[in-house]
């Protein structure tokens, strides 16, 4: 009695999982939507996510395959769909990039030590500090040097001494000379060992530029060789705006764009500045592009590290424009909604270009002529999806 009785459990179990694939596939020609919320499509009956309103039942046959809508005079009225002919018309697209302000790179200078030797003091100890042109920088003890210092005097007594002999002592103290000059003694400091016949241990270098220490590679005391760093020294007479831009809106820059530079810490104070220099390589995951305009900074007014703004007006072009509003977009691809000639509306894909003071370009998908929705363009979006329970967008690629 007990396996007759799961048998039949078993019998009335198959028997509604049949009763049910019927009722699912008697409805696949339906779905359920809100009244309110289009957007919201559903295989069977409930109560809509945002408002709670019972869903509503909506047969797809009455979709078709052209993306085509038709709306009453009434309809078109009450939604407040209006209606514009595409043409072309100038459209330029102003660029405001956020940058920070850098040292330019072309104006700064590496000064190395000349000989090894031992940093005996430093002039400048302070990064920032400003070091005008023939300063002194450092002194130096150099054994090397000082030899060299020795064998100058020593020609120049040999010379003195020995004027009517065969040998060219003035060759040996040019000689001489130059190795000094060579090890980056100024023409004033030999001069004085040849009046003095005497030199110091301690050699003084001095500055060939003016500029900022950016940077600070020794400290005193410290034992340095031939080439090595001493001090990094920028002017910053000029600047640059480092701003980056998306790779789309490479093709509206060229290097002899203006653009002005405004700046967050002096809001009264802008100044105009050129594109100097445009990234050649494109960042793979961000996909974008750095681009530096140089700006003046003859008062010094502005520092490195700055925050700024960079407006660029770019070139005025004559394209097929709409307002800005009238297209639609998601993360697929952009569309707009046409009037044909029997009064339907179609929903079209079109490739959108640059965008300036609610004007958007049309590069692809409509031509001069073309009468499109400009107000109302949403309305007949969700009323599509009311009626035929997709959306005209679905599947659209740019």
């Amino acid at each position: 009695m007990k396996r007759a009785i799961i048998f039949l459990n078993i019998l009335l179990f198959f028997i509604s999982c049949k009763h049910n694939d019927t009722v699912v596939l008697k409805d696949k020609n339906f779905f359920y939507t809100c009244s309110m919320h289009p957007q919201v499509i559903r295989d069977k009956s409930g109560s809509c996510p945002i408002c709670g309103m019972d869903l509503i039942k909506v047969n797809k046959s009455v979709a078709d395959t052209n993306n085509e809508i038709k709306l009453s005079d009434q309809q078109i009225q009450l939604g407040n769909i209006s209606f514009d002919t595409i043409h072309y018309s100038n459209i330029r697209e102003d660029m405001s990039l956020p940058a920070i302000l850098a040292i330019d790179q072309k104006r700064t200078n590496s000064i190395s030590a000349r000989i090894s030797g031992r940093i005996q003091k430093l002039y400048y100890k302070n990064m920032g500090q400003y070091v005008s042109k023939n300063t002194p920088l450092y002194d130096i003890y150099s054994e090397e040097l000082n030899n060299a210092k020795q064998e100058y005097i020593m020609a120049l007594e040999r010379q003195n001494n020995f004027k009517d002999a065969t040998i060219n002592f003035s060759q040996l103290v040019m000689n001489t000379k130059n190795k000094l000059h060579l090890w980056g003694m100024s023409e004033s400091q030999i001069q004085r060992i040849a009046s003095s016949k005497k030199y110091s241990n301690l050699t003084t270098f001095y500055s060939s530029v003016s500029g900022f220490i950016t940077a600070l590679n020794i400290e005193e005391g410290q034992y340095v060789t031939e080439g090595s760093p001493i001090i990094n020294v920028a002017e910053l007479s000029t600047l640059w705006a480092e701003a980056q831009v998306y790779a789309t809106q490479l093709s509206s820059l060229s290097s002899d764009m203006s653009a002005l530079v405004t700046f967050n810490e002096l809001p009264s104070y802008s100044v105009l500045g050129k594109i100097d220099f445009e990234n050649p390589e494109v960042s793979v995951g961000s996909r974008i592009n750095l681009i530096r305009v140089l700006i003046p900074n003859s008062s010094n007014q502005l520092k490195p590290g700055m925050q700024a703004t960079v407006l660029i007006k770019a070139k005025s072009q004559i394209v097929l424009t709409l307002p800005s509003d009238a297209v639609l977009r998601d993360h697929n691809a952009s569309s707009v909604w046409v009037k044909t000639n029997s009064g339907s509306f179609k929903n079209i894909m079109v490739t959108i270009g640059s965008e300036s003071n609610g004007r958007i370009e049309i590069k692809d998908g409509l031509h001069e002529g073309d009468v499109v929705v400009i107000t109302g363009a949403y309305l007949l979006n969700s009323e599509y999806i009311f009626k035929k329970g997709t959306n005209p967008m679905d599947g659209m690629k740019m």
